[in-house]
């Protein structure tokens, strides 16, 4: 590497790369955890519907942005994780593209999709986190580090699902999270999550891959990829950081009184707790309980004496 630009480029490349991952892990890896859990939390189609909705976590992007600097800037790295961890990208590639079919048709294959998906990201980062290739590696260890990060992902799922889940679902979830805060154990398992990509990544030769791709002046023809790539992303996560100071600012009495309102309602469960079905929760159709209420006020109403 011959220049402090490109030095400072490679070093955001590879911030940018641990951002994007751990972000996914933290957004997709709860609504993958909950997705797994679905036959222990929901009982009936409704229940079902519910669970689906709130796992149903948008997270592409993470995904794809955080594949597109690993494709441009770091190419041989990309070429040697295809080479030596194809079974676990295979199994885990299978999970997304299932996962992403239940979740179109919302079916029991979400579920099939979730378990794939978990056994493909843990089966990569155990391999990662061991050390050498998956047939060089003993697989009693994988397993047992595998079996770890898939308990992980379950308890990051469950700890999402008593804050966004109501009625026996949510009973259920805390039930099996345990009776402490919801809040503190959801901070706790996300900051785990976040955790778990950067320390397996620590095991790859980042730098080296960098000053030895197109950042450090490979002769591709794609050199140029990485000084487009690297700064637009940078500037895509810096202009979504700044959103977030005037939208605080802008709703501080409207937005933080309704999530504590909709927190109390969800955390009181039963079967007439409306919870986030109230506030923009993806399964807002579902509001059964909605109906038997405006049904009765209605009786009401025109049972009373003018």
């Amino acid at each position: 590497m011959d220049t402090s630009v490109e030095a400072v480029l490679g070093k955001l490349a590879i911030g940018l790369l641990g951002f994007f991952i751990a972000g996914y892990f933290v957004v997709v890896g709860a609504g993958l955890g909950l997705g797994m859990l679905l036959p222990w939390l929901a009982r009936d189609p409704r229940e079902r519907r519910q669970v689906l909705a709130a796992s149903a976590r948008g997270g592409a992007a993470w995904l794809v942005a955080a594949a597109g600097v690993l494709l441009t800037c770091l190419p041989q790295l990309a070429g040697e994780l295809l080479r030596e961890r194809c079974p676990a990208l295979l199994v885990l590639l299978l999970g997304l593209a299932v996962r992403r079919a239940g979740l179109l048709r919302p079916n029991q294959a979400s579920v099939y999709g979730c378990w794939l998906t978990v056994l493909g990201w843990s089966w990569l980062l155990a391999a990662l986190l061991t050390g050498g290739t998956i047939a060089t590696t003993a697989a009693g260890s994988v397993a047992v580090v595998a079996l770890a990060m898939a308990l992980l992902f379950a308890l990051h799922g469950l700890g999402f699902g008593t804050r966004r889940l109501t009625g026996r679902p949510f009973e259920r979830a805390r039930l099996l999270a345990g009776r402490g805060g919801s809040r503190e154990s959801y901070a706790l398992t996300s900051v785990a999550m976040a955790a778990l990509p950067l320390v397996c990544g620590l095991q790859l030769p980042l730098w080296d891959a960098v000053v030895d791709g197109p950042v450090g002046g490979s002769p591709t023809w794609l050199a140029w990829l990485p000084w487009v790539v690297v700064p637009l992303l940078a500037a895509v996560v810096a202009l979504l950081a700044a959103a977030q100071i005037p939208a605080r600012r802008t709703f501080p009495d409207t937005l933080r009184p309704a999530f504590r309102s909709t927190f109390r309602g969800s955390r009181r469960g039963g079967p007439h707790s409306t919870g986030l079905h109230s506030f923009g929760n993806p399964d807002r159709g579902f509001a059964d309980e909605d109906d038997e209420a405006d049904e009765t006020n209605m009786r009401r109403d025109t049972e009373e004496p003018s």
